[in-house]
């Protein structure tokens, strides 16, 4: 019986992308920005609300932040249960072998927990992509599916071509075969990182999700072309186009904002405290009177540069209204 092998093209846009990325990485691999740890826990929190972020889910990077820190969080329930699942599957991410069937199945029942009846299992009905109330995909019919994934694995495990094909491959066919009853996306983008992980480690720690999130709407239609065409090539030059662009934006150092030293003690403040506060306890720790030079030097400059955020946002004016730090100003001081 000949062996599996996914319908898909090498273009020479595809060979280009794959020597720009080699290249790239080999720059940023002497960074030692990316061996630090707080720049490794916000690129991940960036994956994750991401890849959450195509699937519908609006938590902000401060909200899974702030779960991934064990703090309450005020959301719909569904969108919090998906992101803590996220982040538990993250946590387990580098225990898996991606041709393992055991461990993919792990990863969904890890990643859909009280989301959906049947986590962990093949689809045992037929389903379809839709656009608005237009079927954009129709998957291969619920039977096929553990003989098609059967197929898929075996193929990852026995193909020597190089990982960022492999991966984009392997993320195209899986949303091809479409083979749960619902996390497909989640999974597919999960697993395509799984492997690129497991050639070159630094890979794990970028926020392509984040990247993907941004070009949402050609991710899905590199995978329409695909299909159209029986080909995956159009998704494979997506996908590589988009790790270069998340590489490039890793390996530019970000400008440190420069702030003045009122603001620096605004955020040392909120440091201290750990939790957001009201405009009185600010003002009240800081020793300020003066509400509108306390707004004017200390927290609209504040505000203005992304550094603190308002835990109300559409209602500025409210009593209830404090300010907490954002990832941008937690790496200006010590927490």
């Amino acid at each position: 019986m000949t062996p599996y092998q996914p319908p898909f093209s090498i273009t020479p846009d595809i060979i280009s992308l794959i020597s720009n990325i080699s290249e790239q990485l080999g720059r940023l691999s002497v960074r030692d920005e990316v061996n630090n740890l707080r720049l490794r826990r916000i690129n991940r929190i960036r994956t994750i609300q991401g890849s959450l972020a195509i699937e519908g889910n609006t938590l902000s990077i401060d909200a899974i932040t702030a779960l991934l820190d064990g703090k309450p969080v005020i959301a719909p329930p569904r969108e919090i249960q998906e992101a803590r699942n996220a982040i538990k599957a993250y946590e387990q991410f580098e225990q898996w072998q991606p041709a393992n069937e055991n461990h993919l199945l792990a990863a969904h029942q890890l990643l859909m927990t009280s989301l959906i009846n049947k986590s962990g299992r093949y689809r045992s009905g037929n389903v379809g992509v839709m656009k608005g109330e237009s079927v954009v995909h129709m998957a291969p019919p619920s039977p096929r599916v553990r003989l098609l994934m059967g197929n898929l694995l075996e193929w990852l495990s026995t193909t020597d071509l190089h990982p960022l094909i492999v991966s984009s491959v392997f993320h195209y066919e899986f949303e091809f075969i479409h083979p749960f009853a619902d996390g497909n996306g989640r999974m597919g983008r999960l697993w395509q990182t799984l492997i690129l992980s497991q050639w070159n480690p630094l890979l794990a720690q970028l926020p392509v999700e984040s990247m993907v999130n941004e070009h949402q709407s050609d991710y899905y239609q590199a995978i329409h072309h695909s299909t159209q065409k029986t080909d995956s090539a159009p998704f494979i030059e997506f996908m590589l186009t988009t790790i270069l662009a998340t590489i490039k934006a890793n390996a530019t150092p970000q400008e440190t904002p420069h702030v003045t030293p009122q603001v620096k003690r605004l955020l040392e403040t909120l440091a201290d405290s750990s939790q957001a506060m009201n405009r009185n306890e600010l003002q009240t720790l800081l020793k300020l009177k003066d509400r509108k030079s306390f707004r004017e030097r200390y927290l609209k400059p504040a505000l203005d540069k992304g550094l603190i955020a308002m835990t109300i946002p559409d209602k500025p004016n409210s009593r209830l209204q404090q300010y907490a730090l954002t990832e941008l100003g937690k790496q200006l001081v010590p927490i």
